[in-house]
């Protein structure tokens, strides 16, 4: 793999894409270049070459073999959740610790305590998915609607009853990579098939696959290339064994090259 940049070519055996919120963005720099198609998020492709599906359905001239489907590169596309955080403000805090509710079928841990080196007490984050159609998360607003507190005082208040009206002030947010969206369509190439249970299936395609994806050539065919997609915060975490597991695919693919 080269790659161009500052003026230089890196001529590189390995490259891993941990680009956090881009990794789509890098992805699709160099599963582009190995015969994929600009996804755009409904499994069409927008630069005039034709999809597998496509390919598959062309009639081959008499006596001549259909042509071989390409690969089609996988999780080409990340959506984006923002997570808000509001501070205590006027009240003092009972909380000597963290405190994590029950996780959200929405695609978040829930609204938890959390506690700086200061003793400032705030909760979140909440789970506010932005519009599929957003690309660049650049472009995504970070300001924390105040309007959103209602949600949170219900929330703190199923372990923390006597928290005041007025206690909670908008304090800051992040934005998680994800891997699917509740507002996804049956085409989206990102989406899981429909997982049994209750809840309607968009609910259902935001829970089931919202989690690490580590591919390596045997998932993408790109010889050389680790992408880490929808990499949410737990993968600071979760750093060393990602970091072994990535060690493990870039040397699996050098003894197969040496071989």
């Amino acid at each position: 793999i080269v790659v161009r940049a500052g003026g230089m070519d890196l001529r590189c055996d390995s490259v891993v894409n941990c680009a956090g919120l881009f990794a789509d963005r890098v992805a699709s720099w160099i599963l582009d270049g190995e015969g994929g198609t600009n996804d755009d998020g409904n499994g069409t492709s927008n630069d005039g070459s034709l999809t597998p599906e496509e390919e598959e359905e062309e009639e081959a001239p008499t006596g001549v073999a259909p042509p071989r489907p390409r690969p089609r590169p996988r999780r080409r596309r990340q959506y984006f959740a923002k997570g808000n955080y509001y501070r205590l403000d006027g009240q003092k805090s009972p909380f000597s610790h963290l405190v994590y509710p029950v996780p959200e079928r929405a695609g978040g841990l829930g609204v938890h305590v959390t506690l700086d080196l200061g003793g400032n007490v705030r909760f979140g984050p909440d789970v506010e998915w932005i519009d599929r159609s957003i690309h660049d998360p650049d472009a995504i607003d970070l300001r924390v609607d105040a309007r959103r507190s209602e949600a949170f005082y219900d929330e703190v208040r199923k372990y923390w009853p006597r928290l005041r009206d007025g206690a909670l002030m908008p304090d800051y947010s992040g934005i998680r990579p994800k891997l699917v969206h509740p507002n996804n369509n049956n085409n989206d190439t990102n989406a899981p098939p429909p997982g049994p249970g209750p809840g309607p299936p968009s609910s259902q395609a935001a829970s089931a696959s919202s989690d690490f994806c580590i591919e390596g050539p045997r998932q993408h065919g790109v010889p050389g290339f680790v992408n880490l997609m929808g990499m949410e915060s737990p993968g600071l975490t979760a750093s060393l064994a990602i970091g072994e597991r990535i060690a493990d695919i870039v040397d699996e693919y050098a003894k197969c090259s040496e071989s």
